[in-house]
């Protein structure tokens, strides 16, 4: 059993290495945030608002792990409790998709396509890593809870009704 503290900062931990390489260090690698195509200021806006959302729902969705889950996303310390409260409510794999959002809305910002060719690198290997092994983890972890929430709530499109998932 984890305490909150304990909690707390192995997801901070784990959001420095992972997202914080995939969204922040490999995106600088590849592009030196420096200004590619000179994209329209929509075009350019759409894409700060994607790294606003995906970088709002990254640090929501550790807080929640730490707080309600007591525990990490990272494989080596998972929660307690399976998370289903927030936007997990609505789509199984935010931190995924927020991640996706802010390498998309890099690419848009700076006008650099490369970085969309990376995002689809990045959803491939996000897909594979759910499907095999994330997924048969959560199953074996957390039982029938689990495979309730995963016939109440999708994987990748966030379902917008308010019907909530099993507690």
């Amino acid at each position: 059993m984890q305490t909150k503290a304990a909690a707390i900062a192995g997801s901070a931990g784990f959001l420095v290495i992972a997202p914080g390489v995939v969204a922040g260090l490999v995106p600088w690698w590849l592009t030196g945030w420096q200004q590619g195509a000179d994209w329209p200021v929509p075009v350019q806006i759409a894409g700060g608002l994607l790294i606003a959302a995906g970088a709002a729902t990254l640090l929501g969705s550790f807080a929640q792990f730490a707080m309600e889950g007591r525990g990490t996303p990272a494989p080596p310390a998972p929660t307690e409790h399976l998370v289903v409260r927030g936007l997990y409510r609505y789509v199984r794999n935010p931190m995924y998709l927020a991640v996706l959002a802010v390498v998309v809305g890099q690419a848009l910002l700076l006008g650099r396509p490369v970085l969309l060719g990376y995002a689809a690198i990045v959803a491939a290997a996000f897909v594979a890593f759910v499907y095999g092994y994330e997924q048969p983890t959560l199953a074996r972890r957390y039982g029938a809870e689990y495979a309730a929430y995963r016939r109440a709530v999708p994987a990748w499109w966030p379902r917008l009704a308010r019907k909530a998932p099993p507690a």
